[in-house]
């Protein structure tokens, strides 16, 4: 048994250092040029940020194993050979809440600063903003604590008579309480018996529950969109793929039309920077500073499309054969996301919604899996977690698209400046606890006894003003409204593709 504890804890390590080269590399790759050999502070949070995330949806599965050590332990100090589950979900929720409301606005307060400052003055102003948020926060949480910061459980009050218990009673699975006239209190207890215990939550699980709420609500909008769009979205971009390679005419109209709306955008850039420099940065300019970017990121795409379909140099039928292929690669992967996101929504209606359950699902897929080989349910497991992460940040970028008051951060490879890589991680790690709830609730039955449970389906889900919203399963009810009025939005217009608005007011 120790020796399984001990591989556990040497699988873990393994899995950290493999998670921090994999954002490492991510972020080299990512990066924009411009911010090469600089923003050391910013690449910092953004590698351990994406590590806490990646780490937290990992610590489920872990947390599983780690219950299974001393699942069959044949001495009773078996279990304290084991991971402390329930100190290291609190230490990594701390420090993704610190991360997310401190750290990440301070790093983007930081390098959005004004250029022309010493390092001196924008680190001032950075510690400014977010020192206004610490206190803010803090008086926020301090009240809600001192408040309303408890547990109610209900629980059944009994009381009984002594008695003297004989030889000749026994008990039975057919006749557990009623034996000779005699009756256990709880087999007939009033419903009046019923009462609420109420107890004091710790501070760290009442920050852990209010950062939940906050990552619900976010993730019950991007991760209900984003849960259907995902698949879809790769799915119509086959469908909308070029058909085959167009002649150099065409080439030249098409290229000739994105230049002149790249001057007509290159114009209204110029116009809102006039207008910032005059100091006339109110909601009208940055509406249209919005609808800019937005603009800038469709003409983006409708020049990577023009170069698909007009591959140039020595090697243009190698780039088409390669641009045919990604296409093939988008329908497959969205084919088999099409499926995880129908089961995920499945399993959220069939084990989550209907009361009593009509069955246990992926519940059961998981634990057949794992009768086949030990880690084979555990790694599918994470891998539907993961899933709901990428849902979120594909949610996300939908309604950035869509919407003018959601702010867009789009992740390009070798173009994402350290700002929308810093938005994208707090966005991650906001979600990612919320995630975890999810899926300890989804999961309930594969994942039971576990340390995850105790806080997020115990704890979680009876503090004092917040268990309403678990109770009445109101953030699965959004998510899957959601998911299915994208699903009919795609069917409906997913085939259509998407045109520049050039909606701009600029001020005369």
């Amino acid at each position: 048994m120790g020796d399984f504890n001990l591989a556990l804890v040497i699988v873990a390590i393994v899995v950290c250092v493999l998670v921090f080269i994999f954002n490492l590399y991510l972020l080299v790759n990512y990066q924009h040029p411009d911010d090469k050999n600089q923003a050391y502070f910013p690449k910092f949070v953004v590698v351990l940020g994406l590590s806490v995330a990646a780490i937290s949806i990992l610590m489920l599965p872990a947390d599983v194993a780690n219950r299974q050590a001393c699942r069959h332990a044949i001495y009773n100090g078996a279990c304290n050979l084991t991971l402390p589950m329930k100190d290291l979900w609190l230490a990594i929720y701390i420090i993704d809440a610190v991360l997310v409301f401190f750290v990440i606005p301070f790093a983007m307060f930081y390098y959005e600063g004004d250029q022309d400052k010493t390092v001196g003055k924008r680190v001032k102003s950075a510690l400014l903003w977010v020192g206004t948020t610490a206190i803010v926060c803090g008086l926020v949480l301090g009240i809600l604590y001192g408040l309303i910061g408890k547990v109610d459980f209900t629980v059944r009050h009994l009381t009984s008579s002594t008695t003297s218990f004989p030889s000749t009673f026994q008990l039975s699975n057919g006749q557990p309480c009623v034996n000779n006239g005699r009756q256990c209190s709880a087999y007939d207890a009033s419903p009046s018996s019923e009462t609420t215990w109420t107890m004091r939550s710790t501070f760290p699980e009442y920050v852990v529950a209010l950062a939940t709420i906050v990552g619900s609500v976010l993730f019950a909008i991007f991760g209900g969109v984003g849960i259907a769009c995902l698949p879809l979205g790769l799915i119509f971009s086959f469908i909308r793929r070029p058909k085959a390679v167009i002649t150099r005419s065409q080439y030249i109209k098409e290229a000739t039309e994105l230049g002149k709306k790249a001057r007509e955008l290159k114009k209204a850039a110029d116009a809102l920077h006039q207008e910032e420099r005059s100091g006339s940065k109110g909601r009208k300019w940055r509406k249209n500073m919005k609808a800019l970017e937005k603009e800038l990121l469709l003409l983006e795409d409708d020049v990577k499309a023009l170069e698909e379909m007009y591959p140039q140099g020595e090697k243009a039928e190698a780039t088409w054969a390669m641009t045919v292929l990604g296409y093939l690669a988008k329908l497959i992967l969205g084919v088999f996301g099409l499926i995880v996101s129908i089961a995920w929504v499945a399993h959220i209606v069939i084990y989550l919604l209907i009361d009593p359950p009509l069955s246990s699902f992926l519940n059961e897929v998981f634990i057949k899996l794992d009768d086949i080989w030990g880690l084979l349910g555990t790694a599918a497991f994470a891998f539907f977690c993961f899933y709901l992460l990428l849902a979120v940040i594909a949610g996300a970028m939908m309604l950035g698209l869509r919407l003018v008051f959601i702010t867009i951060h789009p992740m390009k490879w070798g173009a994402t400046l350290m700002n929308s890589f810093l938005f994208n991680v707090g966005l991650i790690l906001l979600c990612s606890i919320s995630v975890i709830q999810f899926c300890s609730t989804a999961f309930a039955y594969y994942a039971q006894a576990t340390a995850a449970q105790e806080i997020f389906s115990h704890t979680l889900q009876s503090l004092r003003g917040i268990k309403y919203l678990y109770k009445y399963n109101i953030f699965q009810i959004a998510f899957v409204a959601l998911a299915g009025l994208t699903f009919v939005y795609y069917a409906a217009f997913g085939w259509r593709r998407k045109k520049p608005s050039g909606r701009f007011q600029l001020s005369s």
